[in-house]
């Protein structure tokens, strides 16, 4: 009876799940709250945390996205000829930059170089590439053929028509013989100049070179010029897919797209190689003499080159004599591994790009100064 009367009573499996432990029940009530509260409020602060993160690399990248514009592509007159141009217009620019191939002059090469030069230059400057005339998907020229002196004079002209408005300095890249061709832009237009750099610059002859002395008899030849250009322009007959597919497997995986592309618009064209090659020829013979030394010493402040360690056209003999003859002058020697035509693969065009945005973030910091 006794025993009855003392037993407890049962409890349920579901109510004795929520009675406390016996012993500090209270205790560690309140220390299982406190602790759940400090997991809780520290997730919290992680998750903020990682919301921040993430937030900001968005911003980043939509800054990113934002600075990497486009370039867009028209065609103008300059002195009665038809031209390709590449721009892209900054909406606040500090300065233009005005950059002028190499031969071959077709502005569709460097289209990712230009991109990449807009995005490291953050924005601030308009960018505006122009070919050489007659270097282009069609013969607007009728087959007319341009030499070096009158494609010089065809982007001087091309300043004054199109950059007459500019208030903003104008820095001049040029590449291979483009960076010739830009300082015969800064001799005619030393006012409208800050800066010129020349990409792997093809400025004299190189006597040592094997490379030049076959393309030099070649494109002296009227008879050889004709037959090599007759023989590129006949894989015009393949399809567009087919000649890519040819350019890529005969020059390799590493070409980019764009680079593709502009080989197989352009230079199946036969007016465009017979221009490449005659262009050539005026080339080698305008270049058989020295350099201005006196020209460069005395703008050797407003001078950069860039030389390729490997590059017959820009050879490191022209680099030695230039920082003999012209202390002042900004030199530089790519060891990356690209090449002369670096703006055949985004890699080189990446780099190169870089590497100019710096040189012109420099020279605008030294000018502050």
């Amino acid at each position: 009876m006794v025993n009855h009367l003392l037993r407890l009573p049962s409890v349920t499996p579901s109510l004795r799940c929520s009675l406390p432990p016996i012993g500090g029940s209270i205790l560690q009530s309140l220390y299982s709250y406190s602790a759940s509260s400090r997991c809780f409020f520290c997730c919290s602060r992680r998750r903020y945390r990682l919301n921040r993160v993430i937030a900001d690399m968005e911003s980043e990248k939509e800054l990113m996205n934002e600075a990497k514009r486009s370039v867009n592509f028209r065609l103008c007159r300059v002195s009665g000829s038809m031209t390709e141009v590449m721009e892209i217009q900054a909406e606040s620019p500090k300065y233009h930059v005005l950059f002028i191939p190499g031969n071959p002059g077709v502005v569709s090469f460097y289209n990712d170089f230009l991109e990449s030069l807009h995005q490291f230059l953050d924005g601030n400057a308009s960018i505006t590439a122009v070919g050489q005339i007659s270097h282009t998907s069609k013969d607007w020229e009728s087959g007319k053929l341009f030499s070096l002196q009158e494609q010089i004079d065809h982007k001087v002209e091309f300043i004054r028509q199109e950059l007459e408005s500019v208030k903003v300095p104008i820095i001049l890249v040029g590449h291979s013989i483009g960076s010739y061709i830009s300082l015969e832009i800064l001799r005619k237009c030393p006012e409208k100049v800050l800066y010129c750099i020349g990409l792997y610059p093809f400025l004299t002859l190189n006597q040592q070179s094997t490379k030049q002395s076959l393309i030099g008899k070649l494109a002296a030849s009227s008879l050889l010029s004709a037959t090599a250009s007759f023989l590129v322009a006949s894989l015009g007959l393949l399809s567009m897919s087919a000649a890519r597919r040819l350019v890529s497997y005969s020059l390799g995986a590493s070409w980019s797209d764009t680079a593709v592309q502009a080989t197989c618009t352009h230079l199946r064209q036969y007016h465009t190689m017979r221009n490449v090659l005659y262009m050539a020829m005026t080339e080698f013979r305008e270049l058989a003499a020295e350099p201005d030394w006196e020209f460069m010493r005395e703008n050797q402040s407003k001078l950069a080159f860039l030389f390729g360690i490997d590059d017959h056209w820009g050879p490191l003999h022209l680099f030695e004599e230039i920082s003999k003859k012209a202390p002042g002058t900004s030199l530089s020697i790519e060891s990356e591994g690209h090449t002369h035509g670096f703006c055949c693969t985004v890699a080189g065009s990446v780099w190169v790009a870089q590497h100019v945005a710096t040189l012109i973030k420099t020279r605008l910091n030294q000018k502050r100064l």
